[in-house]
Parts: C-alpha cells; structure tokens; sequence
C-alpha cells in the first residue's frame, strides 16, 4: 500500500514537472511572439509615409495646383555671403513663388551679386517651376522698409525671413499649410512673450519676455517676423495704417518692427498667432539681439506701442503646431 502510494506521488510530480515545463515553453513562445509583433509594429510604423506616398520630401503638403504658393521677403544689410547662401536654400522649397530682397544701403545691388542670385534661382527651382526674384529698392535707411507694401503680388502669403537664419523646405512647407488654415493670423517659428510688470504699480505696465519665459511657461503672445508666414494684406496695413508716431519710433531707435508688426496682426484679429515647430539655423553671428541692454529697449516697445494703441491687442496662447509624421511622443 505504501509502496502504491509513493509510485502515485511520484507520477503526480512528474506530471506536474512536464505541465511546468510545457507551461514554461508556451511562456516563452508567447514572449517571443510578441517580441516579433512589436519588432514587426515598428518597422510598419516607420515605414508606413512611404506606403502610403507621405514622404516628407518627396511629396507636398498639398498640391501646388491647388493652391499658389508664397513670397519671400528677406530683409538683408551688406551681408552678401549669407544673402546668397539663404536664397540659394529657399529656391529649393517646393512651393516658394517669388522672391522679393528688401535693399535699404546706400549702393544699388552689384551687377555680380544680381547675376549670381539670379543662376541660382534658375539652377534650384527646377523645370516649370519660375521663381520671381526682385530687388525692392528703398532710398532710406529703415526698419519700416521691410514691411513695405509690395505692389502687384503674386500670392497672399508672405514668409518674412532675416538673412542670417535659415529653417529647411520641410520645416518651411509645414509651416506654410499651417497659415493656409489661418491665413489672418501670423504663423512662425520664434515665438516671445509680454509679461505684465508686477512691480509697477499700473497693471498697464508690461516687460518684453524673450525665449526662456517661453520656454519656461510654454506661453507666447507674439510671433517674430525674422520666420514667419502672414498675409500681404497686412504689408499695405503697415504701410498705410500703422500710426506715424509708432513708424517714427521704429526708425529712431532701429528695433521693434516686429513686435509693431506683432501688435498690428493682433489688433486686427483679436487673436494669438501660431507657433510652428522647427529647428533653426543660424549662419550669422550678429545682429541687433546681441547688443547690450536689448531686452530693456524691447519692453520699451511693448509700453510705447501699448500706449499707442490705448490698449494691449497681443493675445496669449499655448498652442503650438507640430508636424505629427516625422514625431514619436505628442
């Protein structure tokens, strides 16, 4: 009877050995299984723009045929190696229209750096593909001039573009489509805030905040045109109705078109602008942001034109537009 018992026990633990061992395999085929579906998920998800005709590069936004395209407007002084390296780039970008170079020196452009923009606008754009290029000559020097009505335009878009900074055609496009969906407001890619001055005892009273208050709070009210789209309507506004007083100002003190421009946009909208992720190169080493006290003068701005004004249009917002295709984490 004991020996029976034993002969039991031992078949019961050697079934339960082969069920630990079978259960054991089927864990790890399991595991394996799903090592190859998350391996597979992921080679699909990588390549799933290419499957389906999205590739970043090869394929716009929207078809050119569907909608015009937009103007470059760059604003430039003696920097001709970088003028010449930037519009190089853009001629490039699929839906870029015209080119338009605000020149406010002193000397017309030369003969030499006329020809050269002018091969590399034919040698990048490509066959069909006609690129206007087109000195807007000024006889004085301002930073009004870079927001001068352009006569006859050839699209409602601009992209308002500094010499010295350079974003790629991907960034561009996508940024171009965003402004497409909102073509009254500014859309771009440096984005600052107004911060209100908790010091002062006038709530009226407000300090320019330049990236890192941004970065900080994940707030802007303000789209700096250095990069970014807006319509050509608001070229002829500038031109035609922006305050004298505020105009004067900006060619005195050589700053603050932008945020002029900023305030303009708002007012006329009643709403934020959009900033649009994109990473920016920078192929200059000064300009007026590296001079001392700028932040200072900057919020000088803010108040003179809040003034001006007799109120603060700038909107705040946290929205930013972030091209989903080419970004893992949301």
């Amino acid at each position: 009877m004991v020996a029976r018992t034993s002969l039991i026990s031992r078949r019961t633990a050697q079934k339960f050995r082969q069920a630990a061992i079978s259960a054991a395999g089927s864990v790890k085929i399991k595991l394996l299984l799903f090592c190859c579906f998350l391996f597979t998920l992921t080679l699909l998800a990588s390549r799933t723009p290419s499957f389906l005709g999205w590739g970043q590069q090869s394929v716009p936004l929207l078809d050119r045929t569907s909608s015009k395209g937009y103007t470059l407007l760059i604003n430039t002084w003696k920097r001709y190696d970088l003028l010449k390296q930037s519009i190089s780039h853009y001629t490039s970008c699929p839906r870029l229209d015209s080119i338009h170079i605000v020149w406010s020196e002193p000397d017309p452009p030369s003969d030499a750096l006329v020809k050269y923009l002018n091969q590399a606008v034919k040698s990048k754009a490509g066959n069909n593909h006609y690129i206007e290029l087109a000195f807007d000559i000024n006889k004085e020097d301002s930073l009004n001039n870079r927001f001068k009505e352009i006569k006859n335009p050839r699209t409602d878009a601009v992209f308002s573009i500094d010499d010295d900074i350079i974003f790629s055609c991907e960034s561009v496009e996508f940024a171009f489509s965003v402004w497409q969906s909102a073509p009254d407001t500014m859309v771009g890619f440096v984005p600052r805030i107004h911060l209100i001055n908790r010091s002062k005892e006038n709530e009226n009273s407000y300090i320019y905040g330049g990236w890192w208050p941004v970065w900080w709070t994940g707030t802007y009210s303000m789209i700096l045109s250095k990069a970014s789209f807006f319509h050509m309507k608001y070229l002829r506004l500038y031109t035609n109705g922006m305050p004298t007083s505020i105009m004067e100002y900006v060619k005195r003190n050589r700053n603050c078109e932008d945020i002029a421009m900023s305030f303009l946009v708002a007012n006329a909208t009643g709403a934020p602008p959009i900033w649009a992720k994109g990473k920016i190169y920078e192929i200059g080493s000064t300009g007026i942001s590296s001079l001392g006290g700028h932040s200072d003068k900057r919020t000088e701005c803010v108040n003179r034109f809040v003034s001006e004004f007799g109120k603060m249009p700038l909107v705040p917002t946290t929205v930013k537009a972030v091209d989903s295709r080419g970004t893992w984490f949301w």
